[in-house]
């Protein structure tokens, strides 16, 4: 075999490994991250606070909100309010779960194969719950598989949700299908404060109904929506010309924990943010017992709708075939 030939077949099997690497790195000022990356995307899971995602890029975009003042943050205590940026998960119900503090305190990372990883929360002191969050990224597209798993290590049964908490970067389009069969009068409600929920808002600027799907094209009077949706995805535009979609299961004949019983949330904050929510059904979980609920994202590249004016056949014709 000539010298030429062996340089390109070691320069070709360089690039594949470094195209398909899962390995620890440093960033965002954060120490023993894990990176996982294929050829087009990039996910960066930080341990040190909260098990979140920092990054989920599409050639070098990423979707996830960033904020360089919390660089580096760890949890000190003493907060109620503590924001932690880009992917991250919880347990709910939101208004009748404990204040959870070990949970930001700093996870066991691991790398557990060429494109995944582990992160396992610290029991909590207040709820007696462990999480584990497993991340597999698949080796050639976007798609990131987001499994969140709750044990009860405690002694009693306990009653609990899956709630996601992905905060994206604001100023884009969101899109919910709303459930044909609906309880509330346009299939969403509005938060209006801690105490008051809008069940029947009156039509905004920035909220438009087409096709029985839900468009958030910007900041609305309140942020807070809670959706009717039991089609089992969510998709978000950004201007940075990416779509971020979420498939996940919904449960008909289950008991949905939050206070109208909706399956996704979406938390639209000003042009900075969009928090994108979906909720798994209230689960009672024996002492040692787990429970499990798995959301799928896909990153694409997509061009921002000019006029605001979403294609949706387009979206549900990606919808179902990214299914």
């Amino acid at each position: 075999m000539n010298y030429t030939l062996l340089v390109i077949i070691f320069s070709v099997f360089c690039l594949s490994a470094k195209a398909q690497r899962a390995q620890y790195i440093s960033a965002y000022e954060y120490e023993g991250c894990i990176l996982l990356e294929n050829k087009n995307t990039r996910v960066i899971l930080n341990p040190n606070l909260g098990g979140s995602v920092l990054e989920y890029s599409l050639h070098g975009k990423n979707i996830l909100f960033e904020n360089p003042k919390h660089d580096g943050r760890i949890w000190k205590g003493g907060e109620e309010r503590f924001e932690v940026p880009g992917g991250r998960m919880d347990v709910g119900p939101e208004k009748t779960t404990p204040f959870r503090a070990s949970f930001f305190n700093k996870w066991q990372a691991k790398i557990t194969g060429k494109l995944s990883a582990t992160m396992t929360s610290p029991i909590d002191t207040v709820l007696g719950l462990k999480l584990i969050r497993e991340f597999i990224l698949d080796s050639e597209s976007s798609r990131l598989t987001c499994t969140q798993t709750i044990e009860n290590t405690g002694n009693i049964p306990q009653a609990y949700a899956h709630w996601s908490r992905t905060l994206a970067k604001g100023g884009g389009i969101c899109l919910i299908p709303i459930a044909q069969n609906k309880r509330l009068p346009q299939g969403y409600a509005l938060y209006r404060d801690q105490q008051t929920i809008d069940f029947n808002p009156v039509p905004e600027k920035n909220i438009r109904k087409r096709n029985g799907i839900l468009e958030i094209l910007g900041p609305t009077s309140v942020p807070k929506f809670a959706i009717e949706s039991d089609a089992g995805w969510i998709a978000y535009i950004h201007q940075n010309d990416l779509l971020f979609i979420k498939t996940f299961p919904v449960y008909p004949d289950k008991l949905y924990g939050d206070m109208l019983s909706n399956q996704v949330s979406i938390w639209y904050y000003k042009n900075e943010k969009c928090e994108i929510e979906p909720l798994g059904p209230l689960e009672v979980i024996k002492p040692g017992q787990r429970i499990s609920f798995t959301e799928t994202w896909d990153l694409l590249a997509y061009e921002f709708p000019k006029n605001k004016l979403t294609p949706l056949n387009q979206i549900n014709g990606l919808i179902n075939y990214l299914k």
